[in-house]
């Protein structure tokens, strides 16, 4: 008799059978109406400040015009992005708000832009000038200089700031395409920032962007993001790297060549706008 050849074994499935993590697929509207809605409890505060860090080229302006498209129903642009990773695109110290209903009414919550972290220690933004910033002592149109921080006489430097100036939520955006390629001298100033800011007990959260570009899974289908091994991977690694806990990470689709919105997209970015309000408004009704 001839010998018998059994087939492979098939590959393993690269998604899990159910998602890890529950989203509310199909009602979009839950998450949006709370960040729509929201407003500060503290009197004092005019405006939820979230400071955004991260490596150059990660994605921290795509996510502000994310947002911002999530908002008002129709893509958005406004935060100049750089479709190629090379150096940090911004270059200033920048607040964006985003307009609520009519000319002159925007939404109590505003997203300050920084330059990205790069890999050189004399490259990129500084940590203490990202420290600087999350104390409120920082205006609005600073530009950053790699090699200097800012000095207490620059016309850029605030000197007694307030409430509204400080930053109530540290966001680190990184990249799902990059997070096992991250320099050890980015991995450091990440964490460097994250430690000045738990001093000053700002919570921190992360935003993992370009999923659709690190998973096939998920650029078929946004909704394989929580079945997605690799990126549940991608979000341990990053968990690991930067010491935060698993369920302060979330995983976003920006818009990029989208000329429409889309539900599910706007599902993952009013999560996890939700939850950077939660976080920014337990912080500064502490105080």
């Amino acid at each position: 008799m001839g010998r018998r050849w059994s087939k492979p074994p098939p590959p393993p499935s690269p998604t899990y059978p159910e998602p890890w993590r529950n989203i509310p697929w199909g009602y979009k509207d839950r998450d949006l109406k709370f960040v729509r809605d929201y407003h500060p409890h503290n009197d004092e505060l005019q405006q939820l400040r979230i400071l955004l860090c991260g490596p150059a080229g990660s994605g921290k302006s795509s996510f502000i015009n994310s947002v911002d498209t999530v908002l008002k129903g129709r893509v958005c642009g406004r935060a100049l992005a750089n479709a190629i990773s090379q150096g940090s695109y911004t270059l200033q110290y920048k607040t964006y708000k985003i307009q609520k209903g009519g000319a002159g009414t925007f939404y109590p919550f505003v997203f300050n832009d920084i330059m990205g972290i790069e890999k050189d220690t004399n490259g990129g933004v500084r940590v203490d000038d990202i420290n600087l910033a999350m104390k409120g002592h920082i205006k609005d149109g600073y530009n950053f200089n790699p090699r200097i921080k800012i000095s207490e006489d620059d016309r850029s430097y605030n000197r007694t700031p307030t409430l509204n100036d400080r930053a109530h939520v540290l966001v680190c955006v990184v990249s799902a395409s990059t997070v096992n390629i991250l320099s050890d001298e980015s991995v450091r100033k990440m964490r460097d920032v994250r430690l000045a800011a738990r001093d000053l007990g700002i919570p921190q959260l992360a935003i993992l962007t370009k999923i659709d570009e690190a998973c096939p899974e998920v650029k078929k289908d946004v909704k394989n993001v929580y079945k997605s091994k690799y990126l549940k991977e991608k979000m341990e690694e990053l968990s690991v790297s930067l010491g935060l806990p698993l369920n302060c990470i979330f995983p976003v689709k920006s818009y990029h060549s989208e000329i429409d919105t889309d539900d599910d997209i706007d599902t993952l970015i009013s999560s996890a706008m939700k939850n950077i309000i939660h976080y920014g408004e337990d912080f500064v009704n502490s105080l």
